[in-house]
Formats: C-alpha cells, sequence, structure tokens
C-alpha cells in the first residue's frame, strides 16, 4: 500500500523529472538529481512552529553533510498552506530564520506552490508557472552550488528566467496539464 508521504514525493519526482529538468527550467537540476543529491522531505507538521523546526533540522542536515551527500534539499509540506499569499508572507519568517542561523549567503531558500504568482504579471500568464508544483515546498540551495551552476550556463540568471518564461508560453496551459498528467 502506498503511503500519503510516497504519492507526494512520486508527485514531486514527476514534477521535476517533466517540468524542471525535462523543461529545463532550472539548468542544473539534471546533474545533481542523476547523482541522487536532491533530498526530498515530506512535514507532517501540523502547525508552523512545528514546520520551522522541520526547516532547522533541514538546515543543520546540509551543515552536516557534503554537498556530494545532499546538495540541495525540497522541503514539501501538503497541506499547512493552501494559500499562496500566506506562504508567500511566511517567506519572510523563513529569511529571518536563514538569519538566526547565520545562514545568509550559505544557503537561499526559493518557493514552489501550485497558486504561485508573481507580483505585477497579469493572473492567467505562464510566467507564474515557474514557481508552481504539486505542493508547497522551501527548496533550500547552496549558494556556492547556485554560483557554479551559474557560471557554467553562462553567468546570466535573467536569461534563464526569460527563457523559461518563453518556454513556458510556448508551452500554454494546455501543454502544461499534458505534460503532469
Amino acid at each position: 500500500m502506498v503511503t500519503a508521504d510516497e504519492t507526494i514525493i512520486a508527485d514531486t519526482r514527476r514534477w521535476l523529472e517533466q517540468a524542471v529538468i525535462g523543461l529545463n527550467l532550472c539548468p542544473f537540476a539534471r546533474a545533481v538529481y542523476v547523482k541522487n543529491q536532491v533530498r526530498i522531505v515530506v512535514s507532517s507538521a501540523r502547525h508552523i512552529d512545528a514546520f520551522l523546526d522541520d526547516l532547522d533540522r533541514e538546515l543543520a542536515h546540509l551543515q552536516a553533510v557534503s554537498a556530494e551527500d545532499t546538495d540541495t534539499t525540497l522541503l514539501i509540506h501538503p497541506t499547512l498552506f493552501p494559500d499562496f499569499f500566506v506562504f508567500n508572507d511566511f517567506q519572510g519568517v523563513v529569511d529571518e530564520v536563514l538569519v538566526e542561523h547565520e545562514l545568509e549567503g550559505v544557503i537561499q531558500v526559493a518557493h514552489f506552490h501550485p497558486d504561485f504568482v508573481f507580483d505585477g504579471e497579469p493572473e492567467g500568464d505562464m510566467s507564474h508557472f515557474t514557481n508552481r508544483a504539486p505542493y508547497p515546498i522551501l527548496h533550500l540551495l547552496r549558494e556556492d552550488s547556485v554560483a557554479r551552476a551559474v557560471d557554467s550556463a553562462g553567468g546570466d540568471a535573467e536569461q534563464i528566467v526569460e527563457r523559461n518564461i518563453r518556454t513556458l508560453r510556448d508551452l500554454g496551459p494546455e501543454g502544461w496539464k499534458r505534460l503532469l498528467a
């Protein structure tokens, strides 16, 4: 019998493989994924304080192991943040946690959500899908790994963002649905 966590991890892996890697939305994801350096953790915290404890544990894990063991972590909470705007506001708390642990410049956190929207972009624009995932996810990244990856990709993260938006606009909403079906 498949557990709920196994389903969440399988959905996340499908999104990683089909969208993030398959569409090359993150040109450096493939390398760490195929080397099994992506840690995927599902939180079952029932409140934000417990979720912050999970975040603390994952940050400690990244500090304790080498990048060869775990280069990046996806911390997923499938139910705690159904509202994107609450999740988006929570990023301020996450930033404070990084400061508290003296990890500014060491770890950065990207966030993904099923209803992610960029401020100032039209509601239905496909640009939002660059940060849409099956569940709310905090992506904990080692800054030095990101810097090396950006350098190896030509050194211009803004070009990657623009290319991703073009790719997703070309794909369209129906193509996105088919991709993850």
